[in-house]
């Protein structure tokens, strides 16, 4: 007579736990590996339009080969800067981008305060009204956009430029920011109050030190949103010497265009202020526990 011999206690909860334990492993393994994958396929054109822009005589795009064993050198830098006046655009467009980036930051913060903290009749109203303006697409505005830049006599102008970049920007601008305003607690007003300070005093001593990882944000997009604009900055400025960058750039492609060493060498100096401006600020991104704990209960 045959006798089942039992099976030890917490053996199959042990091979359960293991098969668990080996499942869970081979996801995590399956998840990097997706992952590595696309990593390399975001960076590697990136790769291989940096490693084109080093190598001299690119009339077709280089092999990997040819990429990984030809010599390496900045000539194609050097010559991109100084053809067609490449340097001369590259300046205009890192002012009109300075300057939208200060001054739609200064009116968005202003704007925002206001929204927050003020109480005026219409308010919500008004602010609904800025929200609406967002799903008008773009384009459409053009038209509208030249004629009130043409009769305030700005065509041609950095200053109109500038004044259609801003207006295209605060609105979103101004939302973003009257939320994280918002959150920030009126019971930090107090000492301010108490020591004769107005709301200007407020706003500059509370607000923006407080908000600047959102404002930070902000600069970054704003920055980068007018420097690589294209269709208002050839709708608006006619001059060839007030050109801007893109512009630069579409004409560069168009009689270089079978040139790509020469050409990426261009792209990727014009890709340098985007990558600065992230690495700089790349830590003022917004951390929405900023102001927790500056007001203890």
């Amino acid at each position: 007579m045959n006798t089942a011999v039992p099976a030890k206690p917490g053996t199959g909860t042990n091979s359960k736990r293991h098969r668990s334990s080996r499942a869970k492993r081979m996801a995590s393994w399956l998840a990097h590996i997706v992952l590595i994958l696309g990593i390399g396929f975001v960076i590697g054109p990136f790769v291989y339009m940096i490693l084109t822009s080093i190598t001299t005589d690119n009339f077709s795009l280089p092999s990997p080969q040819k990429l990984l064993n030809s010599e390496k050198t900045l000539v194609n830098y050097v010559e991109a800067w100084n053809k067609n006046n490449f340097s001369s655009y590259f300046v205009n467009s890192l002012f009109v981008s300075s300057a939208t980036m200060i001054l739609s930051l200064s009116l968005a913060c202003t704007t925002a305060y206001a929204f927050a903290r003020f109480p005026f009749p219409g308010k919500e109203f008004l602010f609904k009204l800025f929200l609406f303006s967002m799903f008008v697409p773009a384009i459409l505005n053009i038209i509208p956009q030249f004629t009130i830049i043409k009769s305030l006599g700005l065509v041609d102008t950095y200053s109109g430029l500038i004044l259609v970049y801003i207006s295209t920007g605060v609105v979103g601008s101004t939302f973003f920011l009257r939320g994280f305003f918002e959150r920030i607690p009126t019971e930090l007003e107090e000492s301010i109050v108490i020591d004769g300070g107005n709301r200007w005093t407020i706003f500059r001593a509370i607000y923006i030190p407080l908000s600047l990882p959102a404002i930070g944000t902000l600069g970054i997009f704003a920055f980068s949103g007018t420097w690589d604009e294209f269709i208002l900055a050839l709708t608006l400025i006619k001059t060839e010497a007030q050109r801007t960058l893109p512009i630069a750039l579409q004409l560069f492609r168009g009689q270089y265009a079978t040139y790509y060493g020469l050409f990426f060498a261009a792209s990727m100096m014009a890709l340098m202020p985007i990558i600065a401006i992230f690495v700089i600020f790349q830590k003022q991104f917004v951390n929405p526990n900023l102001s927790e704990g500056s007001v203890k209960g």
